[in-house]
C-alpha cells in the first residue's frame, strides 16, 4: 500500500487493511518471490544448493534464524538483505515509540489515545527500510540498550511517577517492534544479556525492572555466530541456542571459479589507467586463499576470511598502477606484484604457535609459493621424471643449464615492462617452454606468464631466489649452496 492513504484509523479500517505478524509477512512475500522465479539473493554466491535453501526453509517456517560459520562467509550480508522480505509499507500509530499497529495497540498510553480518539486517531506509513535494525554484540552491551530501562530524566521532565509506565525509554528490540532485528557475533554477549533475550523468543514480550507491563513485541530475531571453538570470549548459553529454531551453517566457496566470481563482484579494481592482468594471476590470487585455508601454520578453526582474495586483488591492482604511473608503461601485472598482496594474507590469517615462531611474513610467502606451485602443475608438464622412467620436459634442463654457467636473473616490480621482458627471454629454454604450451600470446601477454614460470621452477626446488632490494634474485641452486658454504 502507498504511504500517501489511511492516514486516520477510520480510514485505515475503511481501506480494508488486515494485520499479519512480521514473520507471516516474509513467508507470504518470499512465496510470491518464488512463483514469480525472482532471485531471492542478489549477489550472494555459493549458496544457491546450501545456505539459500535453509535460509527459505525457515522463513517459509517462520523461525528465528542463527548463520553459524566462520569469519568472511557473508552472514550478517544474507542477513541484511531479508528487508526485502517484508511489506513495502506498513502502517504506524503516530506518536508511538514502538512502532505499534493502530488495529493492535500493546502500550497503555496508546491504547488510552485511541480510545480518546477513536478513528481520528493519525496514523503515518513506514518504509521496510525503517524497520530493521542490527547491534554489535560487544561485552559492554547492556539490558537497558536491548530492551529498555526506567528513565529518571523523563519522569523528572514530564512530572511522572516512577511507577507510570510512560517513563520507560525503550531499548532497539522494542524499537524495532514489527521488524527485524539482527544482533551480529551473539556469543560475546554477556550471558545475563543473552539470558533477556529468552522471553522475547519463547513469548515475545519483554518485562523491564519491576514493571507489570509486558509487551507482546511482533519481530523477526536474527543472529550471526562464529562456532563456538572459535574464541574464549564467550559461547551461546543452551537455553537461548535451543530456541532459535534454525540454525543455518556457512561456509566458504567450494571451488576456485566461484571464489574468483565473489572476488570480481565484490573488489575495488576501478583504476586511472586499465590494469592488465591474465586469468592465471586471478586464479593465482583465490588460489592463495584456498592454501591458506589448508595451512597447517594457520589456526582453521579461525578460518580465512573472503575477504583475503579481495583484499590481495585491491593491492594487486594498485601496486602495477603505481608502477605504470611511475614508469608511463602499460599497467600489465608480473610475478614480483604478489609481494604487494602479503599485507592483505597477513591481515587475515590468525597463526597457531608454530607459525607465530616463523612470523606471518614468511607464512604468506609460503602460503603464495604453494599457489604458484599448484597453478604450475595445472599449465605446464612436470620438473620431475615420470613413473616410466621418462626425463622431464628438455626445456627445464636447458633453463638449469644457462643458470649453472653462473648467470643470474633479477625480477622487479619497478623495472619498465621492456627491461622486464628482455631480461625475461635471455634465458635459454624459458620462451620455447611457454610457447610450448601456452598458445597465441602476444608480446605483452608473455611477460606476466614467463615471470611466473621463473618463480615456479624456483618452488619446485629447480631455482635459488633472494630477495634484494625488492627484487627477486633467481640462481642456480647447486651453486647458490656452495657459494652459502665458503
Amino acid at each position: 500500500m502507498s504511504n500517501n492513504k489511511a492516514l486516520t484509523l477510520g480510514a485505515l479500517k475503511e481501506s480494508g487493511y488486515k494485520s499479519i505478524s512480521v514473520k507471516l509477512e516474509m513467508r507470504n512475500n518470499v512465496i510470491s518471490y518464488l512463483k514469480n522465479k525472482q532471485n531471492l539473493f542478489d549477489g550472494i554466491i555459493g549458496y544457491d544448493e546450501t545456505v539459500i535453501p535453509a535460509l527459505i526453509n525457515a522463513v517459509l517456517s517462520q523461525h528465528d534464524i542463527l548463520l553459524l560459520g566462520l569469519r568472511g562467509q557473508a552472514k550478517t550480508r544474507i542477513l541484511r538483505s531479508m528487508v526485502q522480505f517484508l511489506d513495502e509499507w506498513v502502517p504506524v500509530l503516530e506518536g508511538s515509540p514502538i512502532n505499534e499497529d493502530p488495529l493492535k495497540p500493546i502500550l497503555p498510553a496508546s491504547i488510552k489515545f485511541i480510545e480518546d480518539h477513536g478513528d481520528d486517531s493519525p496514523i503515518f506509513w513506514k518504509h521496510r527500510s525503517e524497520r530493521f535494525h542490527e547491534k554489535l554484540a560487544t561485552p559492554d552491551v547492556s539490558m537497558a540498550d536491548l530492551i529498555g530501562d526506567i528513565d529518571p530524566i523523563k519522569a523528572s521532565r514530564d512530572q511522572l511517577d516512577l511507577s507510570d509506565t510512560n517513563v520507560i525509554n525503550y531499548g532497539l528490540i522494542p524499537k524495532t517492534n514489527r521488524g527485524l532485528f539482527l544482533i551480529n557475533e551473539l556469543p560475546d554477549l554477556q550471558g545475563r544479556i543473552q539470558v533477556g533475550l529468552l522471553n522475547i523468543l519463547e513469548e515475545s514480550d519483554v518485562q523491564i525492572r519491576n514493571f507489570p507491563v509486558k509487551l507482546n513485541l511482533d519481530l523477526a530475531m536474527l543472529f550471526t555466530a562464529n562456532p563456538e571453538d572459535y574464541t574464549n570470549r564467550g559461547n551461546i548459553i543452551t537455553p537461548l541456542k535451543d530456541r532459535i529454531a534454525s540454525q543455518i551453517l556457512t561456509h566458504y566457496p567450494k571451488s576456485r571459479e566461484l571464489s574468483a566470481t565473489i572476488t570480481a563482484q565484490e573488489a575495488q579494481c576501478e583504476r586511472s589507467k586499465k590494469i592488465i592482468i591474465p586469468d592465471l594471476y586471478k586464479n593465482l590470487i583465490e588460489e592463495i586463499a584456498i592454501q591458506a585455508r589448508k595451512s597447517e601454520h594457520i589456526d582453521q578453526t579461525s578460518g580465512v576470511s573472503a575477504r583475503l582474495t579481495l583484499s590481495a586483488m585491491e593491492l594487486l591492482h594498485s601496486n602495477i598502477e603505481r608502477r605504470s604511473i611511475i614508469k608511463n608503461c602499460d599497467a600489465i601485472v608480473r610475478m614480483p606484484d604478489l609481494l604487494a598482496v602479503i599485507p592483505a594474507i597477513c591481515g587475515k590469517i590468525e597463526l597457531v604457535y608454530e607459525g607465530e615462531q616463523e612470523g606471518p611474513h614468511i607464512i604468506a610467502e609460503k602460503i603464495i609459493g604453494k599457489a604458484v606451485k599448484k597453478l604450475f602443475e595445472e599449465n605446464f608438464p612436470s620438473v620431475l621424471k615420470s613413473k616410466k622412467g621418462e626425463e622431464s620436459d628438455p626445456f627445464y634442463s636447458r633453463i638449469q643449464q644457462w643458470f649453472s654457467l653462473g648467470q643470474s636473473l633479477a625480477l622487479t616490480d619497478y623495472e619498465d615492462n621492456d627491461t622486464e621482458l628482455k631480461n625475461l627471454i635471455k634465458v635459454d629454454g624459458l620462451k620455447e617452454l611457454l610457447d610450448e604450451n601456452i598458445k597465441d600470446l602476444s608480446k605483452y601477454e608473455q611477460l606476466p606468464w614467463l615471470s611466473f614460470i621463473v618463480e615456479a621452477l624456483h618452488q619446485n626446488a629447480l631455482l635459488s631466489r633472494e630477495g634484494k632490494e625488492g627484487a627477486w634474485c633467481y640462481s642456480d641452486m647447486l651453486m647458490n649452496m656452495m657459494d652459502d658454504m665458503k
